[in-house]
């Protein structure tokens, strides 16, 4: 299968499980209350929850984020998340770092991380990995940089943190949103991202 059709797939039913998630806990808001309440020991299990979702990759946590969103509020589920996803960065980037190839083909497939080899830039490495945080999932960038770029740890710890803050407290909040509102949101960010893309094959061929 074509890798862009596959990616295209994955993500399509991301989000088909963050917008039904969403319904069913916006319609039973006191049962996952019961399940899920604001206290410290949710909010760690939560953390780790995201950790081995980046760590033990392509697990997505991403859909997790309406279940907190709309019952801590959607600006606590924002900074938890942000915290959750750069924890599990920094060890998916030691990780590769430190063992390489060895460990992390058993942990994603290799062709992903290579796709993703050719957009890390040897020049401007922090600002680069700045933006590629809010193009790239967390768990194949943070396994691509541990092994291909030549980014220090404190640089790559900051980048990544302020790169992911933008679209996790986006999604925390569309997280609490109606699910048909989420659906266009949706909708017209998918026409914005597919037209991007049409218009840049284009380019390419010419």
């Amino acid at each position: 299968m074509n890798p862009k059709i596959k990616s295209l797939i994955e993500i399509s039913f991301i989000i088909l499980i963050f917008v039904v998630l969403t319904y069913l806990v916006q319609t039973n808001i006191d049962f996952f209350e019961g399940l899920i309440n604001k206290s410290i020991g949710g909010i760690l299990i939560y953390i780790s929850i995201i950790i081995i979702a980046i760590v033990v990759a392509p697990i997505s946590s991403i859909p997790l984020i309406p279940l907190v969103s709309n019952i801590w509020g959607w600006k606590l589920a924002g900074a938890v998340s942000v915290i959750g996803w750069t924890l599990g960065s920094i060890i998916a980037f030691l990780l590769a770092r430190k063992y390489g190839v060895k460990i992390v083909k058993r942990l994603i497939p290799l062709s992903q991380i290579h796709h993703i080899e050719d957009k890390i830039p040897e020049k401007n490495l922090f600002l680069s990995v700045l933006f590629l945080r809010m193009i790239i999932p967390v768990d194949i960038l943070s396994y691509a940089l541990g092994l291909f770029s030549k980014i220090k740890f404190w640089p790559y710890v900051i980048a990544t943190f302020i790169g992911v803050i933008p679209v996790t407290f986006l999604l925390a909040y569309v997280g609490t949103i109606n699910p048909l509102f989420q659906l266009i949101v949706f909708l017209i960010v998918g026409i914005i991202l597919l037209t991007g893309w049409i218009v840049k094959e284009k380019q390419g061929k010419h």
